[in-house]
Formats: C-alpha cells, sequence, structure tokens
C-alpha cells in the first residue's frame, strides 16, 4: 500500500509525525505537507509562483504552499504512482461544523478526493494535546485507514474526522453541525497609534444539534462525519424553479 500523508500545521508538527507512524505499518507513506503552518487556507492553490519541494529526509517532503499545493505536488510531482489512500492531519485543534469551510486540513482531504483517491481528514479537540491524546487519534486514524483500504469509500466522498482530547467513550457517525463565531475581529493599537486587527480572536461556540459533529465532541465521542465533494443543493431546487430563470432572454 501506498498512503499520502498531509496536514496544514507544517510537516514537522507533532500531529503529522503520529499519523505517519501509526500509518506505517500499513504499507510505504510519503508525507507531503506544507514547510510552515498554514491553517485556515481551505482551499487555496498557488498559481502565481513556482512551488519548491524540499526532501528533508526520505519520503518527507517540505512544500512552500498550501495543503491543497501538497496533495497536488504529491500526486502529480513526487510520487511515481497513485497513493491508495490520502490522510491530512492531525490537525491541533478541531474541525467542526463550519470550521470546514476555512480548514486547510479538510481541503487537503477534498482535493484527494475531487482527484478520485479515498481520503480523510483527523483532528484533535484541543490545541494543547497530550502524547495520549495524539496516540488515540492516531491509532484511530489506522483503524479507518484499514477499513478504508479494505471497503473503499462511496464515490465522491470523504471523511472528516474528530477525536475529544482526555479520552472518548466510542465513536459515531455524525453530520456537520453549526458553529456560533463569537466577535471574531480583535482590535488594537500599535505602538505608533495605528490600528491593527486579529481575526479569529472571539469565543466559539455550537448550536445544540443531537447527531452533529460539535455534539458527538461534546459528548466525548469521535466524530465520523461523510462529507461529498458535489456541494449542490438540491432540496433548493424546488423554491428556486419558481424564479422561472427560463423567462430572462439573453443579450447580445
Amino acid at each position: 500500500m501506498l498512503i499520502l500523508v498531509t496536514n496544514d500545521d507544517g510537516v514537522r508538527s507533532l500531529g503529522i509525525r503520529a499519523l505517519a507512524e501509526a500509518l506505517r505499518v500499513l504499507g510505504r507513506v510519503v508525507t507531503v505537507a506544507p514547510d510552515r503552518n498554514r491553517s485556515a487556507v481551505a482551499h487555496a492553490l498557488t498559481l502565481e509562483h513556482p512551488l519548491r519541494a524540499e526532501e528533508i529526509k526520505p519520503d518527507v517532503f517540505a512544500v512552500d504552499g498550501t495543503p491543497t499545493d501538497c496533495v497536488n505536488l504529491g500526486i502529480h510531482g513526487l510520487l511515481q504512482e497513485l497513493p491508495d489512500l490520502v490522510v491530512s492531519g492531525i490537525n491541533r485543534g478541531s474541525n467542526l461544523g463550519d470550521d470546514i469551510t476555512y480548514s486547510g486540513t479538510v481541503c487537503a482531504a477534498m482535493e484527494a478526493s475531487l482527484m478520485g483517491l479515498p481520503a480523510f481528514a483527523v483532528s484533535l479537540d484541543s490545541l494543547q494535546f497530550t502524547p495520549d491524546d495524539l496516540h488515540a487519534a492516531a491509532e484511530f486514524s489506522r483503524g479507518i485507514a484499514v477499513k478504508i483500504l479494505k471497503n473503499g469509500l462511496p464515490e465522491r466522498t470523504f471523511l472528516n474526522i474528530n477525536v475529544p482530547s482526555g479520552g472518548y467513550c466510542g465513536a459515531q457517525l455524525t453530520r456537520q453541525g453549526r458553529r456560533r463565531y463569537g466577535a471574531a475581529v480583535t482590535v488594537n493599537q500599535d505602538p505608533r497609534g495605528r490600528h491593527y486587527y486579529w481575526i479569529g480572536g472571539g469565543e466559539v461556540g455550537f448550536e445544540d444539534m443531537p447527531g452533529s459533529d460539535c455534539n458527538a465532541i461534546s459528548d466525548k465521542m469521535i466524530s465520523v462525519t461523510p462529507l461529498r465533494t458535489d456541494l449542490t443543493n438540491d432540496a433548493a431546487f424546488a423554491a428556486l424553479r419558481e424564479w422561472s430563470l427560463s423567462s430572462f432572454s439573453g443579450h447580445d
């Protein structure tokens, strides 16, 4: 088996090392990850300048780009064959609910899925995790990898996994929840009296939605959320048909 591992915390993060080590018993693991922290870059792709990849040790590459860049470069430039699985993580901090729209970790798995490859993302629900937390997330990731390699995933589907810190009671299939972001922009002044702004400074909560990833983590359960690359909202078609878009005539 050939497994491609990436993340958005950087190639030297503790999470990606633990993940690669856990997966290595399944086959060859190649790590292609950003050379620095690239959190919250979502599905960004670098188009304005060339990318560089440094092999810092055998089968470990540091790329001066985004997680999406790393998946593209790994598959189309660095590997000689398609990987059997792409895994993104272990992320420092959860990716729950609306977080997935910002997450470089989740979007790296999405990029692999867009290429037709099985993939999942895994995150720890803590910025200050312990070695035991890392071990638990890595072991669970290996178990999921075994199931995917054996059974595959539904077409155009990838998984978003979140592991609670401090131990867990079990695992469950969940749906994407909804975050509540507080005052997300903090305003301060620098020594010269000029304002600067820091995004992401507010408290983050979630809506109480039974069966959601947010609720699962709150209940100390691992959440396994199947996501899809097709973002079409089929339920909206009925309402939008009333717009009678066909009545709009074209203009030269």
